[in-house]
């Protein structure tokens, strides 16, 4: 049977998995009687929940005489790493562009990430059904972006479709409509070169892994595409380093094929070109490289962009410690730690002297709050600090700093607050126009800390209506002290349980974090004070009983209900000298330092 490899990449949210999920329909993956769910290809739960694609996943479908494995990969910035990694195994990839939006940061991201590994793109301009779609905009827009990032006269090249992943028909000519997805599969069967015509069949046995994950009955499983020669259960292989050091020597137990949203065991073995998952090996990670034992060389493996962003992830020690999680020390929280960095190489771990903490570094936000959002479901206790970037040291000796290239869509009326809010922060406004129905698009160059607890100031100043997007640029010279958070918070100075009557009285002060009967301690963030400084508060005081009462009832205490932070918000909220509380069941804000006393001693040391 005839193979391609495909890869579908895209900036976030321009419908990457809701067109696979038609792709695996039309091409007969599912019975017409099978009960199937909205983005099939989204099975972690976070994915589900947050509705983007975290984790890149392979699926495979048979179009006619043609078998093809498809790579779902995630939109987000955050997680580019899993998308570098697997642009390497694939042949070809489909460039999905919403027709109303057009080309967007992380548009441009992966599409240089695909032109750098040598691919011919196929361009899909999806969502033409949209109200405000323009799809010529879109095609001249992505003609740009190939020539502005160097792509070649073959590269430039590129045929194009228009579809409607969610309605389940594409066409090449939007004068000739279409009611299936066959013109794609057609255009994917005719660009994509086969794997085969590269692949040797007859060579010792080579793949590099790309991905890893573990199975309860098969263990470590390893998943690539076989460079050279066949893989066979019972095989004898060993595995390399980078750097060409063995790592390990084992037997394939098990070779898995992809077949619709399923593995299936492969006894007969899987040849040169084929995508598969190794059961076997026990220490190889992803960038190793599995071969024939007489093989010495490893192959070439993708360099990843280093991590801009980091925090510190510590043993949980506050009064509350160890009564909902049973997952408290630091060699299980260490151990969690390097296993996700094992499989995830855009994450990097560094252990700090103290030992019962650990430098998590990242690409965003939104990857490391999944990281720790993960490890509170698995039943860890935790503590977080603030987010800080990642510097690096120039020629000369100075210091600099990550720059993301932002984007952001915002009605008409919001623009200049947007402008000036960023513009303190330190940003440089790169471009700016309309984007239709009443709305501007602003381009930006931001420092990635000035964005650190942006996003929910954002979302006031817009009324919820503006979309941000953001991807790493580059490296500039430290552009100086931003102002951080400009109000102080509210701290509790007394253990125990909250009072109405007490937060009642404390509302007049600023906003709470907490309602009534909810455990606190001293040194726990409850609310946010209305001016600049910190304020250190009793939210467990009663009301004083007397027996001389009023004619009528005292009056019932009405408490305005308490702002709940995610994990995220928590997170971008805090200051320096301040940590998150990470529990299976609870996220709390509190000071490092606990004692008042201390507090204002490191203060005046500071």
């Amino acid at each position: 049977m005839n193979l391609r490899n495909v890869a579908i990449i895209a900036h976030v949210d321009h419908g990457k998995t809701t067109l696979v999920d038609q792709l695996l329909a039309q091409s007969g993956v599912f019975r017409a009687n099978e009960a199937t769910t909205e983005r099939a290809m989204d099975s972690n739960d976070q994915e589900r929940e947050r509705g983007i694609t975290i984790l890149a996943k392979a699926t495979s479908v048979v179009w006619k005489d043609t078998r093809i494995n498809i790579i779902d990969t995630p939109g987000h910035a955050d997680f580019g790493g899993e998308v570098e990694r697997i642009l390497g195994m694939v042949d070809g990839c489909v460039l999905l562009v919403d027709a109303e939006e057009g080309v967007m940061p992380q548009t441009k991201f992966v599409l240089t990430k695909a032109l750098k590994m040598g691919l011919r793109p196929i361009l899909c301009i999806n969502k033409v059904d949209r109200a405000h779609a323009d799809p010529d905009r879109v095609h001249l827009e992505t003609i740009d972006l190939f020539s502005a990032i160097g792509a070649t006269d073959e590269q430039l090249d590129f045929p194009h479709i228009y579809a409607s992943g969610r309605s389940g028909w594409a066409t090449l000519d939007l004068n000739q409509p279409s009611d299936t997805l066959a013109p794609l599969f057609d255009l994917i069967v005719s660009h994509v070169p086969s794997p085969k015509q590269q692949a040797n069949v007859d060579k010792p046995f080579q793949m590099l892994n790309v991905l890893i994950e573990s199975d309860p009955f098969l263990g470590r499983l390893l998943t690539g595409r076989i460079e050279s020669g066949k893989a066979v259960p019972g095989m004898a292989i060993k595995a390399l380093s980078r750097d060409g050091k063995q790592i390990e020597q084992g037997r394939i137990t098990k070779v898995l094929a992809f077949r619709g949203l399923k593995r299936q065991p492969v006894d007969e073995g899987a040849e040169a070109g084929d995508i598969v998952a190794i059961a076997g090996m026990s220490k190889a990670t992803v960038a190793d490289t599995l071969c024939a034992l007489e093989l010495t060389e490893a192959l070439p493996a993708q360099p990843i962009d280093p991590p801009t962003i980091s925090m510190t992830v510590s043993v949980n020690d506050s009064p509350l410690a160890g009564r909902e999680g049973d997952k408290v020390q630091s060699r299980v929280i260490r151990d969690r730690l390097l296993k996700e960095a094992e499989a995830n190489v855009a994450i990097r771990i560094t252990e700090t002297p103290g030992a019962d903490a650990f430098d998590v570094a990242g690409r965003g936000e939104l990857q490391l709050g999944v990281l720790i959002e993960n490890m509170r479901r698995e039943g860890f206790e935790v503590s977080i600090s603030r987010p800080r970037v990642v510097y690096q040291t120039g020629e000369d000796g100075d210091r600099l700093e990550p720059i993301e290239e932002v984007v952001i869509d915002v009605d008409d009326e919001h623009t200049g607050v947007v402008i000036e809010k960023l513009s303190a922060r330190k940003a440089e406004l790169k471009d700016m126009g309309p984007s239709g129905a009443g709305k501007t698009r602003i381009a930006l160059a931001c420092p990635s800390r000035s964005l650190i607890g942006y996003q929910g100031e954002f979302l006031t100043d817009t009324r919820g209506s503006g979309v941000l997007n953001r991807v790493f640029s580059h490296y500039e010279p430290y552009k100086g002290a931003i102002e951080g958070r400009l109000k102080g918070v509210l701290v509790s100075n007394s253990d125990g349980d909250t009072a109405a009557y007490a937060l009642w009285n404390l509302e007049e002060r600023g906003v709470m974090f907490v309602g009534a009967g909810e455990k606190t301690y001293q040194g726990m963030i409850i609310g946010e004070n209305s001016r600049s400084d910190d304020l250190d508060v009793n939210p467990i005081k009663g009301k004083q009983l007397t027996n001389v009462r009023a004619s009528g009832k005292d009056e019932a205490v009405r408490l305005t209900p308490p702002r709940i932070m995610s994990l995220e918000q928590a997170i971008a909220y805090i200051e320096s000298d301040e940590l998150v509380e990470v529990t299976p069941k609870s996220i709390r804000l509190r000071k490092q330092v606990l004692n008042p006393s201390f507090r204002k001693k490191r203060v005046r040391e500071d």
